[in-house]
């Protein structure tokens, strides 16, 4: 097992986009897990709040067919004490925005804390380089947007079963964030601690080396679908995520310059303000 704690590669600008994210997600987490109280409807509230604002694969049929579609939330909790009648059920309208802004909420949903901090944790460590390359905006736009690609290649390799099932989380979009690291600093310096059974080291591994390895863990698993189906993880989200951002970093990077004096530059004629040359950040 490879767990990566700190990569050396220093940043130019502060990683507000990467902050601001992670910040969001954590209170959105903090708000689902104050429903249950706050509803009188105990665990139910959770489950009502993820089927509203998680992203329901099957609801993209809704976008040619224009027909209502009712799920029943509980269709995955089998051999647990689950509500009877009609409060099992949620019913979705064909309405393409709603569709749209739940695959959105959904990258900001997490089944728990452990869920949480692990997308987290790897969004931190390389998401704040790649939004250094290529600027607050741009990198705002590629998490999101690499974030619904994802969502669509879980929703094309998915079994009819799956497609019923909410997905929630970041991880499709941070995988983005880890496609585009392992393409533009393949060989930047990542402080890595290794598990091997009951030994476990501290070692600097080059970034694709430890991305590489995930990849492919996920690439296997999702291309077992009894171990997809079992842990209850999008691993398609995870590789199509992955392998949209080491496309698109490229492009992108090639349209924007390199972080310095450039953006400020930029950013002074844009608004009209004036700096002296000695203000000015040297990348």
């Amino acid at each position: 097992m490879l767990i990566p704690f700190h990569d050396e590669n220093p940043t130019t600008r502060w990683p507000i986009v990467t902050v601001a994210i992670i910040v969001i997600n954590v209170l959105s987490l903090l708000y689902q897990d104050q429903l249950p109280a706050r509803t009188g409807e105990g665990p139910h509230a959770i489950v009502k709040h993820v089927h509203q604002y998680g992203f329901v694969p099957i609801r993209l049929k809704q976008l040619t067919n224009k027909r209502p579609i009712r799920v029943d939330m509980y269709a995955a909790q089998v051999g647990r004490q689950v509500p009877l009648g009609p409060q099992r059920f949620i019913e979705f309208q064909p309405d393409a925005t709603s569709i749209l802004a739940s695959a959105v909420t959904s990258m900001f949903l997490h089944a728990g804390w452990y869920h949480l901090l692990s997308n987290m944790w790897f969004f931190w460590i390389f998401g704040n380089n790649i939004e250094d390359r290529l600027g607050h905006v741009t990198f705002l736009l590629f998490y999101l947007v690499g974030g619904l690609i994802a969502s669509l290649a879980h929703y094309l390799m998915s079994t009819e079963q799956a497609t019923l099932i909410p997905v929630v989380g970041a991880s499709g979009a941070v995988a983005v964030t880890l496609g585009a690291y392992a393409v533009f600093y393949p060989f930047a310096k990542v402080k890595t601690l290794v598990f091997l059974i009951f030994f476990f080291t501290v070692i600097e591994l080059p970034a694709l080396a430890i991305l590489g390895f995930w990849f492919v863990g996920q690439l296997m698993s999702g291309m077992a679908p009894h171990v997809q189906e079992a842990a209850g993880v999008a691993f398609w989200a995870h590789i199509g995520g992955f392998v949209a951002g080491a496309l698109l970093m490229p492009i992108l990077a090639a349209g924007t310059p390199e972080p310095g004096s450039d953006w400020d530059r930029e950013a002074a004629e844009q608004f009209g303000t004036q700096r002296d040359d000695d203000d000015w950040r040297r990348g």
